[in-house]
Formats: C-alpha cells, structure tokens, sequence
C-alpha cells in the first residue's frame, strides 16, 4: 500500500476511526512482524507486535506525518523490542528450545519457505551483530530506504549503510564458512 494511503489511514485513526485504526494494523501487520521477527525470540514476536500496536494506536493524535507511517511503526517496533530485551535481561530465562516452526511463520505469514531454509536463514541472521541485524532487516527485509532505516534506528544514514555492508559481508563469509558462528561484531 502506497505511502499516502497509510498515512490518511493514520489520520483518519488518529480522529477515531475504528475501521481505519483496524486497516491500519492489517495493511502494515506483515511488515512489523517481519521487523521484529530477527530481533526477538519466536515465542514473544507476536506479544511484541501487539504491543507495538497498542502503543500506535495511543501515539496515533501525535503522529506529525514527517515520516512515513512504516516508518513511524518501526520505530515504535524497535523500542518496544529494545524494551523487552532491557526486561529479560533484568529477569532469569527459563531454559528451552527455539520454536523454529513459529519463526518461519512470523518471518513471512503468508509465505511457504522450506523449513530447513528458513531454519538457516534464521540462524544466519541471528549470528549478526545486533545493530547490523537490525539495519539489515529494515532496509533488506522490510523495504524501509536508508534514510528511513537512519530514522527508525536513531542514527546517520552512512551508519546504516555501513551496518548493512558489514552485514552482507558477515553473511558471505558464514555461508562460505558455516561453522564460524558468532564471528560478526559490531
């Protein structure tokens, strides 16, 4: 959906339009999942989602429009998961194992992929440093322009750019050399 679609939805929400808030989260719900999906555990993708939402929707009567409203949501996206990671970082973990099944269908909901490639692909990411993961998923996963990833991650563009090479990098060199894990740093 076109830019200016969703930022009239924003608008329309913004003045208390039930069914524009309820399009609003529909039309821009795959892109926030997919955003969060790297940055979190499986398990907690769809609480976080939610709570970005929850969070939109109250922020809505501010939105200026001098961004885009992806934009906008991925920002609140992130520091809601930067939020998160703070909490459970404070707390003990409960030890598990990952639910790769819920991963593959959090990263694309309406998509196919092969388990054993959306395991790698996970795994792949996961092994980025987490500001390149981060950069890199908003530009390259989420379709946000630099300047826009710059916005939502709080930092100068060339940054972003810089994090999504080192990122590409990072990946070449683990898909020639896969048992060098956790090798990327920031």
């Amino acid at each position: 959906m076109p830019d200016d679609d969703l930022t009239a939805l924003a608008y329309a929400a913004a003045r208390g339009d039930r069914d524009a808030v309820t399009d609003l989260i529909r039309r821009t719900q795959r892109d926030v999942l997919r955003f969060l999906a790297p940055l979190t555990s499986p398990a907690d993708v769809e609480d976080l989602a939610q709570e970005t939402y929850l969070r939109a929707v109250r922020a809505l009567p501010s939105f200026a429009g001098r961004s885009s409203v992806r934009t906008w949501l991925l920002a609140i996206a992130r520091r809601v998961a930067a939020d998160h990671v703070r909490l459970a970082t404070r707390r003990p973990r409960i030890a598990g194992l990952p639910d790769w099944q819920a991963t593959a269908e959090a990263a694309a909901p309406h998509a196919q992929p092969r388990f054993d490639e959306q395991h790698a692909l996970t795994a792949l990411l996961t092994d980025l440093a987490p500001e390149r993961r981060e950069a890199f998923v908003i530009t390259q996963v989420a379709g946000l322009s630099y300047a826009d990833a710059a916005e939502v991650c709080g930092c100068p563009i060339g940054t972003i750019r810089s994090r999504v090479a080192r990122a590409r990098e990072d990946l070449i060199a683990a898909l020639h050399d896969p048992d060098a894990e956790g090798r990327a740093t920031a």
